[in-house]
């Protein structure tokens, strides 16, 4: 592949991870818009229950993607993951029930998991040499992606609706797959060696099930705060439009801090990077929770963007340097297992909420952050002793 076509790939991926950051930030920012709740009747618990189905359908796709991009490649299952974000954009829109918001999500979700799956595992392949660089800044497309959405919803609803973003935010998805299938893509890996029980296999691969709990741990908390940080502001007595706010400067944040990342990594390793992260978004959620001023808050919202920022790729850059064979199937295995958290953690806060309050469900990202920090250490220690070593290569 020349490098022209590996720049163009790379800008595709680019493009369909802008869109799954829009996938993800979609839930949260409508939630804290007046009148949202009563559209779809919903309650907090019921809000939870959303969030549950976006992930439930991410995660169903998600166990699959890997597997049919080793088997078939890349092209057909980016370019159907894009058409069903835009047909679920289309459905919210449409949607004034909690039966309709919950397909939508649902749908959302199925569509959202390949994109997500399927341009991390292209990037990874495509990029054997500045893995973790390229992957960062892959994942910063993901948070300017997810900031467009309550940017948007901050500044420009008092000249647009809720249903007119919604139908931007489809269009760029319809775009997304023209472009997947359109352009030439590698072939698939292994096609011609490819069996579901192999592709099962990897979960015996030494060391993958713990990265997946380091994923599953991160997955969770960076749902919750997108999610949830939001509501959890208006509850604090902010006004919605403040609390929106809040939400896109978490957003950006985030995405500032994968550019300076894909920087940083040039001088420190992998391992050292996601520990450092982990422990200042430990410090980041313990501001969340203890602000008694505005300041405080905003202060807590922006170092968990940063510190959460660097440990998604460079976790997965970690990932592709170890296991070469199946690399589909590895990442689909990750994610599919890190998506739990992903759907356990809002719906957990949800349902904390609705009984105890909201803040008594954000004490969960702060536990979370911890185990990132144990984990990756585990991680480090077990490559140590194996000398790095791992079947996949």
């Amino acid at each position: 592949m020349t490098p022209a076509q590996r720049a163009r790939l790379f800008a595709a991926a680019c493009a369909g991870i802008f869109v799954f950051g829009i996938v993800l930030a979609l839930l949260g920012t409508m939630f804290g818009l007046p009148g949202v709740r009563e559209r779809y009747g919903l309650d907090l618990a019921a809000q939870g229950d959303l969030f549950l189905l976006l992930f439930l359908g991410i995660f169903a796709t998600t166990t699959v993607a890997g597997p049919l991009c080793d088997r078939f490649g890349a092209r057909p299952v980016l370019g159907a993951s894009s058409a069903l974000v835009a047909a679920a954009l289309l459905a919210f829109a449409r949607a004034h029930t909690f039966r309709g918001a919950a397909l939508a999500a649902f749908t959302l979700g199925v569509g959202g998991g390949g994109l997500n799956t399927v341009n991390n595992v292209l990037v990874s392949d495509l990029y054997d040499a500045g893995r973790a660089p390229r992957l960062n800044v892959l994942g910063t497309f993901f948070g300017i992606g997810a900031l467009v959405i309550p940017l948007t919803a901050a500044t420009l609803l008092a000249q647009i609706s809720l249903d007119q973003m919604l139908l931007a935010s489809a269009a760029l998805a319809v775009v997304s797959a023209v472009a997947y299938f359109a352009l030439p893509f590698p072939p698939a890996r292994e096609a011609d060696d490819f069996s579901p029980a192999r592709a099962l296999e990897v979960l015996r691969y030494p060391g993958v099930l713990l990265f997946a709990a380091l994923l599953f741990f991160q997955s969770g908390n960076e749902a919750s705060i997108g999610g949830w940080t939001s509501t959890y502001a208006s509850a604090r007595g902010w006004p919605p439009e403040t609390a929106t706010r809040l939400l896109a400067g978490y957003w950006a944040a985030l995405m500032l801090g994968r550019l300076a990342s894909a920087r940083l990594l040039a001088h420190a390793s992998k391992p050292a990077v996601v520990f450092a992260s982990g422990v200042a978004a430990a410090a980041g959620s313990l501001l969340l929770l203890l602000a008694d001023a505005p300041w405080v808050m905003v202060a807590g919202v922006l170092v968990l963007g940063a510190a959460f920022a660097p440990i998604y790729p460079t976790v997965l850059a970690m990932v592709g340097d170890r296991y070469r064979r199946y690399s589909g199937s590895v990442f689909s295995a990750l994610f599919s297992i890190a998506l739990v958290g992903g759907m356990v953690f809002p719906w957990a806060i949800g349902h904390v909420a609705q009984r105890a309050g909201v803040v008594s469900g954000m004490v969960l990202p702060l536990v979370a952050s911890v185990m990132v920090a144990v984990l990756v250490t585990a991680v480090a220690r077990r490559d140590g002793s194996a000398g790095g070593n791992s079947p996949g290569r």
